[in-house]
């Protein structure tokens, strides 16, 4: 079987190394954005080019005579990148556009939420300009509000008040930008809790919910600075969470099977692809941050490390509409993911720095990400740059693995050394304790 897989990511180098583990031993191929030499020794063919350029994509899969495709960004979905392979007759996992835009349109998500009553959404307001943007934020309170630009803006599309804004003067000025760049735009209520990210398999019709996993957005120790794709994230070896309660598990996954028959509903069309829903658990209960419509960076090196299943006849399931959850298995193993990146990031970093990976002991654990191989020298170009999992049966020996093994990495780069840390869980555990408390003193 011939597999195409798109993009040149830390993601999509978990992704090569699982396909890698199948028994049915399929030939990988990658379209890329770089030379990402953790993916390219794995594959038959590696070509570098612009991932949005759909038509050439689907030339190249064509004369590659691929049998199976997956779209590891979210760009290309927005393009409409899925249509066009399944036009093709290439099966692909990753929705079409018009089910991507749970991902691609912050706006349409709440508003299908409104439409079939689904719980889990914040107050909200959705704005095409700036008529009643003052008005709302005053109503919501300083300090009590988040701006998130309906499309997709590389991850600079969302500001928190008192994170990033703090007044109401800095949050209008904000509306303002995002609508003089052709942006509509959602204001929502700030919601405080507890962030968590739950990934599933979808065939169209059967969703199978993999491990549960907590990322970390802000750049620096303690949860400070701003925020990130993501500095690394962990999972634990029950596959749960250790500040949740089984009542939030099962809201988020309730929420989860809604959409679901909402977007089929709508659409008339199937969702096949990965649907990540990142979530907050509150006093109140869990609610919906977000879709995305795709494999998490960092969360798909957690679950991808552990799985035990497949993938091969994961992805084969999902696109023929026979997924159940006999095809998904995942080891009970605990796991933490940590990033190096370049020192100045995300605001300004250092870009095109060589950096070292010989040192690393364990190069199956070792994901590359934002790198350039120009003549056997690996640079750093700007984004994140690699990461490393440790996988062991507790959450503090798998972060301690982790640790060492980012120190391995040498270069002008940095990294949060507390992710998966006893102290940082116990905080966020603390947190929710004290929340629960309020919950119970408020009824």
């Amino acid at each position: 079987m011939n597999i195409l897989i798109i993009g040149s990511g830390a993601r999509e180098h978990a992704l090569a190394k699982a396909f890698r583990r199948s028994s049915q031993k399929p030939t990988l191929f990658c379209y890329a954005t770089s030379h990402n030499p953790g993916i390219k020794i794995v594959c038959e063919n590696y070509q570098v080019g612009d991932i949005n350029l759909v038509d050439n994509i689907v030339d190249i899969a064509l004369a590659w005579q691929i049998d199976l495709a997956i779209i590891g960004p979210e760009a290309p979905l927005e393009k409409g990148l899925a249509d066009a392979l399944w036009q093709a007759h290439i099966p692909t996992v990753g929705p079409k556009k018009n089910l991507a835009r749970i991902e691609t349109s912050k706006a349409f998500t709440r508003e299908l939420f409104k439409k079939h009553g689904i719980p889990g959404s914040p107050l909200y307001q959705v704005f095409d300009d700036l008529e009643g943007v003052k008005e709302f934020l005053i109503k919501l309170g300083e300090n009590h509000y988040v701006i998130k630009a309906n499309g997709l803006m590389g991850g600079k599309g969302v500001k928190v008040a008192g994170d990033h804004l703090h007044s109401i003067a800095e949050a209008y000025q904000f509306c303002q930008e995002l609508i003089s760049q052709g942006q509509s735009l959602v204001i929502e209520e700030k919601l405080i809790g507890q962030e968590f990210s739950l990934l599933c398999f979808c065939d169209g019709t059967t969703l199978v919910p993999m491990p549960l996993v907590q990322d970390h957005k802000r750049a620096f120790i303690g949860d400070k600075g701003p925020n990130t794709g993501g500095m690394g994230s962990y999972s634990a070896a029950d596959h749960r969470l250790p500040f949740l309660t089984e009542k939030d598990i099962e809201q988020a996954n309730h929420i989860n099977e809604a959409m679901l028959t909402a977007l089929t509903a709508d659409t008339r069309e199937q969702y096949r692809g990965i649907l990540y829903g990142s979530f907050i658990a509150t006093r109140e209960g869990v609610r919906l941050i977000e879709y995305n419509a795709r494999f998490g960076d960092p969360e798909a090196l957690n679950v991808l490390a552990i799985l035990t299943s497949d993938l091969v006849e994961i992805g084969e399931a999902i696109v023929t509409g026979r997924l159940s959850r006999n095809h998904v298995t995942f080891a009970k193993l605990a796991t933490v993911c940590k990033y190096a990146v370049p020192e100045g990031y995300p605001d300004k970093p250092i870009k095109n720095q060589p950096i070292d990976i010989s040192q690393v002991r364990y190069p199956e654990q070792l994901y590359l990400a934002a790198v350039d191989d120009r003549q056997g020298i690996l640079y750093a170009t700007g984004s994140r740059t690699a990461a490393v999992v440790g996988i062991a049966e507790t959450i503090q020996d798998a972060e301690q693995q982790a640790e060492e093994e980012i120190q391995r990495i040498q270069g002008s780069l940095f990294h949060r050394p507390d992710i998966g840390t006893r102290e940082l869980i116990n905080q966020r555990i603390q947190q929710m304790k004290e929340l629960r408390k309020k919950e119970y003193q408020f009824l």
